[in-house]
């Protein structure tokens, strides 16, 4: 069989990191289960996405997308615009590359890449992470195939497509991290707790603004690592405990080792990403989004404490991740709880999925 002959998985999804992770999981499980077979990522133009599939060594390509949002604005009136370009992208792209199977957990750039699929006549499985069921899959389930969910409670949501629930698939790399290794990029003190606040591949403008308005209360208890998120830039008091970075790639894995706590935003894939490491969190969510339902559901299983980003002030930030690092007994029962909401077997049980529709569609 020459290498045009082989199977071809395209994985849609970008804008975000969102909806990326977890399919770099199942792309690194195809890859280890099926050794031929080739990959390609369609993504976003502008989005961080880029960075970590090439890092895979994964093919990119990206289309033109226009973001769907669920609130008013006025460029919703241009979306519908970039939708169609990048559907006719997509479309042209799969009559040269054939694809065997196209997967997909959401993120605005999926859509139109989905509906060249079923064009084309390619089978779509699709995953669906959130407690709240994401405006792309809603728009694109009648074109899947099959599907898997994250949580029971989707199973319902999507019950035309029989969906499986398999978990949320996690990073291999992710779990690879080592403390010292931490110590050596981030030059951390020994016997210092470490406090991680990450915001997601966009950062989160809101979370940036309480963690550094609650550094001279951090810094004067424990280090701080703050990835700010590309372009996020921030200015922050000069302390040998504070290391900023916009994004970090291969050294992520290393932080998160390093971590006593983790101030995050409450997307899903990072939450399944804490789980499998067992991380006390503390759980920001962006307001008014999906990520509010995947915070309460973590914290009503005391898997993490949620705060509402309107509601909380820099001081009182401060002081209460101070008072969570000196809290042992809390911060273990986090990690105990949060480690119950992860499947390891997830990424292998999604790649399964994917592998019976490209099996079906090349036989």
């Amino acid at each position: 069989m020459n290498k045009d002959e082989t199977p071809l998985v395209v994985f849609a999804g970008g804008g975000t990191i969102g909806p990326v992770t977890p399919l770099l999981a199942v792309a690194a499980e195809l890859r280890r289960e099926h050794s031929d077979w080739r990959l390609m990522w369609i993504g976003t133009r502008t989005g961080p996405e880029r960075e970590l599939v090439e890092k895979a060594n994964i093919t990119f390509r990206a289309v033109a997308s226009g973001k769907l949002r669920r609130y008013f604005s006025g460029r919703n009136f241009l979306a519908p615009f970039m939708v169609a370009a990048g559907l006719v992208q997509a479309w042209v792209l799969f009559g040269k590359v054939k694809p065997s199977a196209v997967v997909s957990a959401g993120g605005f750039v999926a859509a139109p890449v989905i509906w060249a699929a079923w064009l084309r006549r390619v089978p779509v499985h699709i995953h669906q992470q959130d407690i709240r069921p994401t405006l792309t899959n809603v728009i694109t389930a009648p074109f899947a195939a099959s599907a898997s969910v994250a949580f029971e409670k989707s199973l319902a949501d999507f019950h035309k497509l029989k969906p499986v629930l398999t978990g949320n698939p996690v990073r291999p790399a992710v779990l690879s991290g080592s403390r010292d290794k931490a110590r050596e990029i981030f030059g951390l003190e020994q016997g210092v707790p470490t406090v991680l606040a990450v915001g997601g591949g966009t950062g989160a403008a809101g979370l940036n603004i309480l963690v550094t308005g609650s550094l001279p209360v951090l810094t004067e208890h424990c280090q701080v690592i703050h990835v700010t998120g590309r372009g996020k830039k921030t200015t922050a008091a000069d302390s040998k405990r504070y290391h900023q970075h916009e994004m970090l790639v291969e050294e992520f894995p290393h932080a998160l080792a390093a971590a006593d706590l983790v101030v995050t935003r409450a997307g899903i894939g990072s939450l399944s990403e804490l789980a499998a490491l067992g991380k006390a969190s503390v759980m920001v969510p962006m307001p008014r989004s999906h990520q509010v339902e995947n915070a309460r559901y973590f914290a009503d299983r005391s898997a993490g404490l949620f705060l509402s980003e309107a509601e909380t002030f820099s001081k009182q930030f401060g002081d209460l991740v101070v008072g969570l690092l000196s809290d042992s007994e809390r911060t273990t029962g986090f990690s105990k709880e949060i480690s119950k909401l992860n499947d390891p077997s997830a990424a292998r049980r999604v790649a399964g999925l994917v592998a019976v529709l490209v099996e079906n569609k090349d036989s």
